[in-house]
């Protein structure tokens, strides 16, 4: 039996109402690393706010797709996480 893998794309998360991008404050993890659905990946932040970006699913984070200080417009993604599918 062949597992074929999944790609899920980490977002940039919508803190706030106005918020139209979001800075990338902190990597939690990096390429490679293991992540759980809904552990912290990421800490980002807007002009008003601070908040943490969660996995959106279990996997292997392999791509990060921004810098910490780059500013990333909200809804794009700002990583990939492989997941095993059936």
């Amino acid at each position: 039996m062949v597992a074929f893998m999944s790609r899920i794309e980490v977002i940039m998360p919508k803190l706030g109402m106005t918020m139209k991008k979001g800075t990338i404050v902190e990597w939690k993890k990096k390429a490679g690393d293991k992540v759980e659905k809904d552990e912290v990946v990421a800490v980002v932040e807007s002009e008003k706010l601070t908040g943490e970006v969660k996995a959106p699913a279990s996997g292997i984070l392999v791509e990060i797709l921004h810098d910490v200080g780059d500013e990333v417009p909200v809804g794009e993604p700002i990583a990939v996480i492989e997941t095993e599918g059936n």
